[in-house]
């Protein structure tokens, strides 16, 4: 007996706009691959955005993984800038940020006629070790279970917590965070409550350029804290003059995290782009 394929939850309001204005992208959500994420109330608001952006918020797109996505898009998919006002049908259990992203993938099919599949290749990836068998680094621990740790960000008018807690790591859980750092010309990020895996493809995965596996055999959720110069046409790159004294990304890896990364072919899901149009009319 075949088996039918998974219904996508769905908004039930959706309004599409192209967007000419020089305003500032605004997002009702964190539009990243982490977790971190406040109620809305059912409502997604997004403007200024390209269309890819959305494409990468709906399927959690990573930094490894968004060259291969972007070659198969057309030039519009980045340059064309859209507003989307979507809202819910008020089922609680659709106010969670997953849920958001399957909404949108509804919304992209029904709008702009996306056709989207995951295929696996065997493509260069690396696998991420522990540098010294049994030993992470300083700035890497395992979670605290009995630590608090919200993903949600406090509501317009409420008092902002501290940024941090004992340790230099960010207090919000769930994603990474950026953070000022410590000398200038450097790059600080940070996550807690975060899987290895998640560590591996949402954040190193971001500055490798290729998909990470992890293999350091770590299980549980942990808490890390890194700081390195960045390259200047890198993630985080930007006009600032670079520190020479600072690590790179890799050796920060070694040295606060206790982490390596060994180059080899490897399996990984490719999101393969099979037809896109300009969204329809509201």
């Amino acid at each position: 007996m075949a088996q039918q394929a998974q219904v996508r939850p769905s908004f039930e309001i959706t309004s599409v706009k192209l967007n000419k204005s020089d305003d500032k992208r605004f997002s009702n959500i964190p539009l990243g691959p982490g977790d971190i994420y406040s109620s809305t109330g059912g409502r997604f608001t997004a403007r200024g955005f390209p269309l890819v952006s959305y494409i990468f918020f709906a399927y959690k797109i990573t930094g490894d993984q968004s060259g291969a996505v972007l070659s198969q898009l057309p030039g519009w998919v980045t340059a064309d800038r859209f507003d989307i006002e979507a809202k819910t049908d008020g089922d609680p259990a659709k106010d969670m940020k997953d849920q958001m992203r399957l909404m949108i993938q509804s919304l992209l099919a029904d709008r702009f006629g996306l056709v989207a599949r995951y295929e696996t290749k065997q493509v260069p990836v690396f696998t991420l070790t522990l540098a010294k068998p049994g030993r992470m680094g300083p700035q890497l621990r395992a979670h605290p279970a009995d630590a608090p740790c919200s993903t949600t960000i406090p509501s317009a008018g409420e008092p902002p917590p501290e940024a941090t807690v004992d340790g230099g790591y960010p207090r919000l859980c769930g994603g990474f965070l950026g953070m000022p750092a410590t000398v200038p010309g450097r790059m600080r990020e940070g996550g807690r409550n975060v899987t290895m895996a998640f560590i591996a493809s949402h954040f190193i995965a971001d500055y490798a350029e290729r998909p990470v596996i992890d293999q350091t055999g770590l299980s549980g959720t942990f808490d890390i804290v890194v700081e390195f110069v960045p390259e200047t046409n890198g993630p985080g790159g930007g006009d600032s003059q670079p520190d020479p004294s600072g690590p790179t990304f890799l050796q920060a890896l070694k040295e606060q995290l206790g982490l390596r990364l060994e180059s080899e072919k490897g399996p990984a899901q490719v999101l393969v782009i099979d037809h896109v149009d300009h969204p329809t009319e509201n």
